[in-house]
């Protein structure tokens, strides 16, 4: 099992800026996905980002392209997402999120089997 902790969130006006980090018990140069989702009030959790600790390859759900960088931070076994042009409607509870695999981290809720505590991240308009 991976031990996960999220840090960061707040709240931020529409079209700012916001930095999650998730800190891992193991990630770096693992066969482990980490992958930050979200869940807002009333809906199903969603993917957000995704990536590999072996090759720090990384996928992004469609509503981020362009807004959302996932990556792996300075600290060992740490990963980052950096949120910028941040809308309303990216309100939402964020988790952190792994699982031991072989590669193709996909955006996929069901396939993460360790999860983080949840950090809020609120944007106003």
């Amino acid at each position: 099992q991976v031990q996960l902790a999220e840090s960061g969130g707040g709240s931020v006006q529409a079209g700012g800026s916001l930095s999650l980090s998730c800190a891992a018990s193991q990630f770096t140069n693992s066969a482990i996905c980490m992958g930050w989702f979200r869940q807002a009030p009333g809906k199903e959790r969603e993917a957000v980002a995704t990536i590999y600790g072996l090759t720090g390859t990384t996928k992004y759900a469609d509503s981020v392209k362009g807004r959302f960088s996932i990556s792996r931070a300075d600290a060992k076994d740490t990963v980052a997402l950096q949120m910028s042009g941040l809308k309303p409607e990216d309100t939402a509870m964020y988790y952190c999120a792994a699982v031991r695999r072989g590669g193709n981290c996909l955006l996929n809720v069901t396939m993460y089997t360790d999860w983080g505590q949840g950090t809020q991240v609120t944007v106003s308009s």
